[in-house]
């Protein structure tokens, strides 16, 4: 179960007080959707043919949360050096704070996955976890050596955690020459591997890295931009019409082209991810915004990271234990599977995330958080 893009969080280095809205609400439909991908492929076996009813075809596609969750990243982690002449504040300063912000609730989440998957049920097409699994995703190893999987969403964390290594790198190429010519420099480098990877072998193993990624990271830099200088363009209308032309050849083409061609697909898709997430973050369009910024979707945006986290092993076990044995794959199990392992998942993903991910958003040091927790535990108990 290869699903779309983790679902980081914002970026812990933005500025105090320097929320923009709508984008906690992108990243908490963009892990929902990703769920419901899941829920989706254990339903209508086949992928990557659409087996499914036509009103559901889209859901196939969920690794195109991907494309928005890797510009957002980009974005998130952008925005306060964009506001700062591109500057960091610090290598050291933003390598402990992103690895406090990702580690702790990747790591339980870990350990939550092999638990299932040794005790109750593996992932769909992996055999049982080994010893190696567990020193490869610990170690965020997974991209580049084979081993089996716990969880069918880890795959796209450790290429995350990668851009991180290289976003410095990205920020002093915006200075010295700029956003759009850091972003024309990673691109064709990318196409290039891209394009070589056919003929040598060396640059095709430079494919298990997902290197197109590396092109959205940099657009969703480059978008962040707009908090420089806000634009006052349709930058929405903008995204739409460069997003048409991919839809429609993806339609006209098929799931199974689609998916054998992702690669040169998230890069068409790059510039219409960066114009949504700049739009947005302007304002636009309004409805949108509103829409996102309602409670119920910002509030599933604050622990989106969770979800992603941990929906799989969920789905997996509630299909195979009360659902898979009880209705043949179609559309009625996966209604059932709609209504039983989203909720579930939703509801133990906002558990996790208020043990393992929140305090490490709300409490930006081990200090801290260890002088909150024993705040908590000396307060009198209520009569």
């Amino acid at each position: 179960m290869r699903a779309a893009g983790a679902a980081t969080g914002s970026g812990p280095d933005a500025a105090p007080g320097a929320r923009l809205g709508g984008l906690d609400g992108i990243r908490g439909l963009a892990a929902l959707f990703v769920v419901l991908h899941h829920c989706w492929l254990l339903s209508f076996p086949g992928f990557p043919a659409d087996t499914g009813p036509g009103w559901a075809g889209w859901l196939l596609y969920g690794h195109f949360a991907v494309v928005v969750f890797i510009a957002l990243s980009g974005f998130s982690l952008a925005v306060s050096p964009a506001r700062a002449d591109w500057r960091l504040n610090g290598l050291r300063r933003f390598a402990r704070r992103r690895a406090w912000r990702i580690l702790p609730p990747y790591w339980a989440a870990l350990a939550f996955s092999l638990a299932v998957a040794w005790l109750l049920v593996p992932q769909p097409g992996q055999p049982v976890p080994t010893g190696k699994t567990v020193v490869v995703y610990g170690l965020l190893l997974q991209d580049v050596f084979g081993s089996p999987s716990p969880n069918g969403a880890f795959w796209s964390i450790a290429i995350e955690a990668q851009l991180y290594f290289v976003f410095p790198l990205l920020l002093l190429v915006v200075r010295r020459l700029g956003p759009m010519a850091m972003v024309a420099a990673v691109t064709v480098v990318v196409a290039a591997v891209g394009v070589l990877a056919a003929y040598v072998p060396a640059v095709a193993t430079l494919m298990r890295l997902t290197p197109q990624f590396a092109v959205l990271f940099a657009v969703g830099v480059l978008a962040a931009g707009v908090v420089r200088a806000p634009v006052r363009a349709p930058l929405h209308w903008a995204a739409a019409i460069a997003v048409v032309p991919v839809l429609i050849v993806i339609a006209v083409q098929g799931s199974t082209w689609a998916v054998a061609n992702f690669f040169w697909i998230d890069l068409a898709l790059a510039p219409a991810a960066g114009l949504l997430l700049a739009a947005v973050a302007t304002g636009r369009p309004r409805p949108l915004v509103r829409l996102l910024d309602t409670g119920p979707v910002r509030s599933l945006g604050s622990f989106s990271y969770s979800l992603y986290l941990v929906h799989a092993p969920i789905v997996v076990a509630v299909n195979h234990f009360l659902v898979a044995p009880r209705l043949e794959a179609g559309v009625t199990r996966f209604l059932v599977l709609l209504a039983v392992a989203v909720p579930v998942s939703v509801l133990f993903a906002r558990a996790f995330a208020a043990v393992f991910e929140l305090p490490f958003q709300r409490y930006r040091s081990g200090p801290a958080l260890r002088a909150a927790v024993r705040d908590r535990l000396s307060r009198p108990r209520a009569a």
